[in-house]
């Protein structure tokens, strides 16, 4: 414990000494947040849409008592941040989700999301150093490499997660990430939303007591089912929420924020739980699209690779 105090404050000093700008400043605080362990957010379509402001898609199809329906995506095209040829493309989807079982994403063809849509995962891990911190996301896994205190190059080679840079604003990570690479299947959410080239992503993640946490978790409940019950509903800990906001010029009105509220898998007194540790996962290739008999864009080799 004591190590990971010194690592921790070495870590804080070594972050601080440079700005976001790339400017020496003094250092803000002494220690940064230890976001340590894993992190559970069940639940789909992902994002929790804010009470008010611009915000992400909501689902038009309801269950009984107003609740998401996420057995049918429909994504709320009226939503003022899209552009008509946005709306568009989201109204298509949602239309081909009600007339059969879905549609290709990038999580069901098991092709790499970036961000946003990788926020929809039902589970993080971070791991912290002076100079990166990798996002590990359950499904897949998936892996996210932020530069700490470091400026985006002047010409960014899109990837499939973009180029990521951190610095730690006070208790809170922020994370700035441009670049994100359009694959076949390329959406910022469940519901097909598109990007551009031109997307920027900035999140925001902090601990939250239970009161503070409560809010956004009612809002995951309200639009995201939640399924597999991995977080401990008396959990009243620690809480990590993502706040992030997303702008792209070519696809969107304005930009737009949304949260997602995670907890400690923290299984109930009694209940046997294989997932409080990471779980080996690994995603299997589905070679249908959704409610047609055309092959997916699954990536294949002709000859061997070794």
């Amino acid at each position: 414990m004591q190590a990971r105090r010194s690592f921790l404050y070495l870590a804080a000093l070594a972050a601080a000494a440079l700005s976001p700008a790339g400017v020496r400043s003094a250092p803000a605080t002494t220690t940064i947040t230890d976001f340590g362990g894993v992190w559970d957010h069940p639940g789909l379509p992902g994002f929790e849409p804010l009470a008010s402001g611009p915000t992400s898609l909501v689902n038009l199809s309801r269950r009984e008592g107003g609740v998401s329906n996420n057995m049918q995506l429909v994504g709320d095209y009226r939503n003022p941040i899209l552009k008509p040829q946005t709306a568009a493309t989201v109204k298509k989807f949602g239309e081909m989700s009600l007339s059969h079982f879905g549609y290709p994403t990038p999580r069901n063809q098991c092709w790499p999301g970036g961000v946003p849509f990788e926020f929809t995962n039902n589970g993080l891990m971070m791991l912290q150093k002076a100079d990166e911190t990798l996002i590990i996301y359950r499904g897949g896994p998936q892996v996210r490499h932020v530069r700490m205190n470091q400026l985006h190059p002047a010409k960014v080679t899109p990837s499939w997660y973009g180029d990521s840079v951190g610095h730690y604003d006070g208790d809170t990570l922020v994370v700035d990430t441009v670049g994100v690479k359009i694959g076949p299947f390329a959406m910022v959410d469940w519901y097909g939303t598109p990007h551009s080239p031109a997307l920027h992503v900035i999140e925001r993640y902090r601990l939250l007591d239970y009161d503070a946490a409560k809010e956004g978790l009612a809002r995951n409940k309200k639009e995201n089912f939640i399924g597999d019950f991995r977080v401990n509903p008396n959990d009243t800990g620690k809480h990590l929420q993502l706040f992030f906001t997303v702008e792209d010029p070519g696809v969107f009105t304005m930009p737009w924020s949304a949260t997602v509220t995670y907890g400690r898998v923290n299984p109930l007194p009694g209940r046997v739980s294989q997932i409080s540790e990471w779980e080996e996962n690994v995603c299997a290739e589905n070679p249908h699209k959704y409610g047609t008999e055309k092959d997916a864009q699954v990536p294949t080799a002709i000859k061997a690779d070794f």
